[in-house]
């Protein structure tokens, strides 16, 4: 059992008649009880070789992922965790990775966040032996935060407010190229409201054409949509903490166009966060806050392959788990991850603190 991943423990469980919900609470049973099969599971650490803080993260499937974090720090495995090639872009030391997407083993995009010319989008086509600059921020007002692609082409990154309205960078040939997009499509941001670069998850996509991003730092939290890649925009407000520059929504995740994961809180360790959660069953156009959410705020959190009720979510107090779509949420795990990602095939992972990388697998 030790060597067999989440893919097979899916296989098992469905072989004995349990579906996606079912998984969800063999995930969420305390250590005591029994479980489907005698089979458990949890999350498994790997490791990293390093102390880098790993914000970033993309799961390409059980055996393959990559991490992005402090200190200009990527690094890849292409066999389930227990080696990692530290393939970091030459002279990026400097640079806060907090971003990446991955389209196999050898192409990846990464982001750097900061003010200025710190804001810089880097891709590899040959699974990091060479990088090349494809953005450098040229705007001192601009700070990015996030980016998201809709298919291996089409992609979009998020910049907090500049002249009081959210800046999207579009590219259309896999990040090779970016250009800012207009912005009379985008309503106007609160003052005070920003994204959180907190898990490279405050701006998803899901389909063709469809993404969304998180804010908080305001008055109301809120998540903004757009149906066509970037250029209008709607919001709506999330029931989630707000009202100071700490809280708010840190991250989402859609399983298809319509059905979607609000996750945050407020991330000072001292101050509670009794709203941490809410679910949209209607593409983000209203938010219901989750009737039993995590005990305290999450930064990351993803829909479970092959179900609809099935999901994660972490952050550096714990990983919880829900059954129902995210209306009720179970403690899986006390370790600190800032973001999580699940593959295709069930691989999923986790990163977070002082190298931190751990991938969900069966337990007895």
């Amino acid at each position: 059992m030790t060597g067999m991943g989440i893919m097979g423990m899916i296989r098992r469980l469905v072989a004995a008649g349990l579906c996606g919900a079912a998984l969800a609470a063999v995930l969420a049973a305390p250590a005591q009880a029994g479980s489907a099969d005698g089979v458990r599971a949890g999350w498994r650490l790997k490791d990293s070789g390093t102390d880098a803080r790993f914000r970033g993260l993309a799961a390409v499937s059980r055996r393959t992922a990559w991490v992005a974090g402090t200190k200009g720090t990527v690094l890849r495995t292409r066999d389930g965790g227990r080696s990692w090639r530290n393939v970091s872009p030459p002279g990026a030391e400097g640079l806060e990775f907090r971003d990446i997407e991955a389209f196999g083993v050898r192409r990846a995009v990464v982001l750097a966040i900061g003010e200025g010319e710190a804001s810089r989008v880097f891709v590899t086509d040959d699974g990091g032996t060479t990088w090349s600059e494809a953005f450098r921020n040229p705007d001192p007002r601009a700070f990015y935060d996030c980016l998201t692609f809709f298919d291996a082409r089409h992609g979009i990154a998020l910049s907090d407010p500049v002249d009081g309205k959210y800046r999207i960078l579009g590219t259309g040939d896999g990040g090779r190229t970016w250009r800012v997009l207009p912005s009379e499509g985008m309503p106007d941001a609160q003052p005070g409201e920003a994204a959180f670069a907190a898990s490279g998850q405050c701006l998803v996509s899901a389909g063709r054409r469809d993404a969304w991003f998180a804010t908080g730092g305001a008055a109301t939290a809120r998540v903004f949509h757009t149906a066509d890649r970037g250029r209008t925009w709607s919001v709506a407000d999330a029931p989630l903490p707000a009202g100071d520059p700490a809280r708010g929504v840190f991250a989402l995740a859609f399983r298809d166009t319509r059905h979607g994961l609000a996750v945050g809180g407020d991330y000072r360790p001292d101050q509670p966060s009794p709203r941490a959660a809410a679910v949209t069953a209607d593409g983000g156009a209203a938010w219901t806050p989750a009737t039993q959410p995590p005990p305290a705020y999450r930064s990351g959190v993803a829909w479970l392959p092959y179900s609809h009720r099935a999901a994660l979510a972490v952050g550096p107090t714990g990983t919880d788990v829900t059954a129902d779509g995210g209306r009720s949420w179970r403690a899986l795990d006390p370790g600190s991850y800032d973001s999580v990602d699940c593959a295709p095939d069930g691989g999923c992972w986790a990163s977070g603190e002082k190298g931190r990388i751990a991938r969900l697998e069966p337990t007895r």
